[in-house]
């Protein structure tokens, strides 16, 4: 299957558009987007089941501090940036997104091995930046396979689809991690073969079942049109709308704290076992993949500002939850549903948000600015809050970044609030 990157934007129309034919167009699930929502879950279950027991691996198993932990988090969070807004241009550039998505896919197994072997706490940053920087090649190059392959009236939802078979993965890995910790005290080496198997598995779909989308090439004067669009710049960012939408997710990013963060608040309020810790993991990914079709749905219906800020408006009371001072079952699963819920009217969201703000020739490149922007600012938020607890305890730190966010949900629904999505013209009207 071969769709023209160059002709996506002739498919594209304003954000109110969609809306109103979301509700007359049949949906149907494009196979690539199925064996991507595949390839995600199986590499899911590989990173996830490994990032379910980091934080206990690296300040139980390896006692080290929750500073080193933050630094190692952020790293997680950010890495990637280093080169998602590069491989979003490769992948515009080359016209073969899914060939630049399998070696982001390869680096993320190659350093799989690595957690056989390290023990310390420089050899664990080195696998995770390792693994983060594969994360950050593939995944604009993916959303953009994503983004030419849905029905233009349910991108949100298409986007949701995948998320969902994603976060299937997200859940499982956590959940496998739990038993083999539960058989095996202190197995966090089996966890990591086991994320290997996965890994492997994943690559191995992508390179044989996934069709290679491409670009056609333009012809005539068109070629020379081509390729001013394919130089790379940062004209993309002066798009209607694409600016605030980085301005505001790096805002966000800013005071999004990281999930491990949150758990081990979690577990030190209420004193649970050690194993148990993996299934707060799972929680989230369950209520995430409950949410995600759902919530793309109402985005493409009501439009996607509003629930992506109202996503963010969740983590705000997932803080104030995980700060009180009563704990127990019912709090502990009320922080999972809110974080889960956060993630669902964000994360596919603000992919689809972006592709629709980017113009054509430019698809992943704007996708990844938009990533590269959480990341970053996401990661400084990982590094800032381990400092914060270990300066003020974690209760308090949770209130300090809950009182943050609420301040930045304001600000974000003030400058969201007059971006639209420019109408794209058809490529027979352009001059």
């Amino acid at each position: 299957m071969y769709i023209s990157l160059s002709d996506r934007g002739k498919r594209d129309k304003p954000e109110g558009t969609r809306t109103a034919l979301s509700s007359e167009v049949p949906f149907r699930l494009s196979p690539v987007i199925l064996w991507l929502g595949i390839v995600s879950m199986v590499t899911d279950v590989s990173s996830e089941s490994v990032t379910a027991i980091l934080p206990l691996y690296v300040t139980g198993f390896l006692g080290l501090s929750t500073i080193a932990f933050g630094f190692i988090d952020g790293i997680n969070q950010g890495a990637s940036a280093i080169v998602r807004i590069a491989a979003g241009w490769a992948a515009d550039r080359s016209g073969h997104p899914k060939r630049i998505a399998l070696a982001g896919y390869g680096l993320s197994m190659i350093a799989r091995i690595g957690f056989l072997f390290a023990g310390g706490f420089w050899a664990i940053a080195a696998i995770v930046t390792g693994d983060r920087i594969g994360k950050g090649i593939r995944t604009a190059p993916r959303d953009a396979l994503i983004s030419v392959s849905a029905q233009p009236e349910h991108l949100a939802r298409s986007f949701g689809v995948h998320r969902m078979l994603d976060n299937i993965g997200a859940a499982a890995g956590p959940l496998i991690a739990f038993f083999v910790l539960l058989m095996i005290p202190n197995g966090f080496s089996t966890v990591f073969v086991v994320s290997l198997a996965f890994a492997v598995i994943g690559v191995a779909v992508l390179a044989l079942v996934v069709p290679d989308i491409k670009a056609r090439g333009l012809k005539g004067t068109e070629e020379r049109e081509g390729r001013r669009l394919f130089a790379f710049s940062w004209s993309h960012l002066k798009e209607p709308g694409l600016g605030k939408l980085l301005i505001a997710a790096g805002l966000l990013g800013l005071v999004t704290v990281g999930d491990g963060f949150i758990y081990l608040v979690l577990q030190a309020r209420d004193s649970f076992a050690v194993q148990w810790f993996p299934l707060l993991f799972v929680g989230t990914n369950v209520v995430f993949l409950a949410f995600a079709i759902p919530l793309g749905r109402l985005a493409d219906r009501v439009g996607k500002i509003p629930v992506f800020v109202a996503g963010h408006i969740a983590l705000l009371a997932t803080y104030l939850l995980a700060a009180a001072p009563f704990g127990g079952l019912w709090a502990t699963v009320g922080c999972l549903v809110l974080l889960g819920a956060f993630y669902a009217a964000t994360d596919g969201v603000l992919a689809a948000l972006a592709s629709q703000l980017t113009p054509p020739g430019k698809l992943a490149t704007g996708i990844a600015s938009a990533q590269t922007v959480v990341a970053l600012s996401r990661m400084m938020a990982s590094a800032g809050f381990g400092v914060l607890w270990y300066a003020v305890g974690a209760p308090t730190a949770m209130v300090v970044a809950g009182g943050l966010l609420a301040c930045a949900v304001v600000a974000v629904a003030f400058i969201l609030r007059g971006a639209r999505v420019a109408p794209v013209q058809d490529a027979s009207d352009e001059a």
